[in-house]
């Protein structure tokens, strides 16, 4: 396997960055700069800015979870607050590591996907790949048919231009309370709480039901992994191959 190929399926960036990281004699292998192109083997010492990075086991296979997050976890490595983090619910890995597909803020609750590929999370997070996003969401109020329209049309962000790809109410409760289904191809951060401000409605309750092909299993309790299925695997690199080059 190409040198490119595999850090980026051990999820240190993707293919393209550490193609640059190469070129600018950042990565060494056996303590000498290589060139594009290199073909890792059995027993190579692979180091980044001089530091070791990996021990080298190219013949062990990829594994990919699920996990329902719940609302006081937050999807960090290492927090200085010493918050419980998502990793701490994970299952543990002899030389891998979990790499998560996208990230929910902390009150957020719902669907993540992690996977020892890091060449697939990278395509599954890249900007350009378009991946839908499902959401629930409950606002405080009731908006009109031509507040939900703004929303359907795109409202402007700080960071760009924002819309719903589909948005469908599920239920009201005296007017308090509102609940929808939300559809978006983007993972800005907080996009969705700031879409629902830009027209005076605050966010009070937000869980991710599906990415991509992936859905969250009603079954499946918060705080709690569930191992992908052969099928459910396959669906995922054939969703990504289906996208094409990214």
């Amino acid at each position: 396997m190409r040198l490119q190929k595999y850090l980026a399926s051990m999820g240190y960036g993707s293919r393209r960055k550490i193609e640059g990281w190469i070129q600018d004699k950042r990565v060494k292998v056996n303590g000498k700069s290589i060139e594009l192109g290199y073909k890792v083997k059995k027993n190579d010492k692979i180091s980044l800015d001089g530091k070791q990075v990996i021990s080298t086991r190219i013949n062990q296979s990829h594994k990919h979870i699920i996990y329902n997050k719940p609302d006081d976890e937050i999807c960090t490595r290492d927090d200085k607050k010493k918050r419980r983090t998502v990793y701490e619910s994970l299952p543990k890995l002899y030389k891998q590591r979990w790499i998560s597909v996208g990230r929910l803020d902390l009150t957020t609750t719902g669907l993540l996907i992690f996977t020892t590929d890091g060449d697939l999370a990278n395509k599954l997070m890249h900007p350009s790949s378009g991946i839908i996003r499902e959401y629930i969401v409950r606002i405080f109020g009731n908006p009109t048919s031509d507040e939900i329209n703004i929303l359907k049309k795109g409202v402007r962000l700080d960071d760009g231009l924002a819309r719903f790809n589909s948005i469908n109410q599920i239920s009201k409760k005296k007017k308090l309370n509102s609940w929808y289904k939300v559809v978006i191809s983007e993972g800005r951060n907080h996009e969705i709480k700031r879409m629902w401000d830009t027209i005076g409605y605050r966010v009070n309750r937000l869980m991710r039901v599906s990415y991509g092909p992936i859905v969250l299993p009603r079954a499946l309790k918060k705080g709690k992994f569930s191992h992908l299925s052969n099928q459910s695997v396959q669906d995922l690199y054939d969703y990504i191959n289906a996208l094409g080059e990214i």
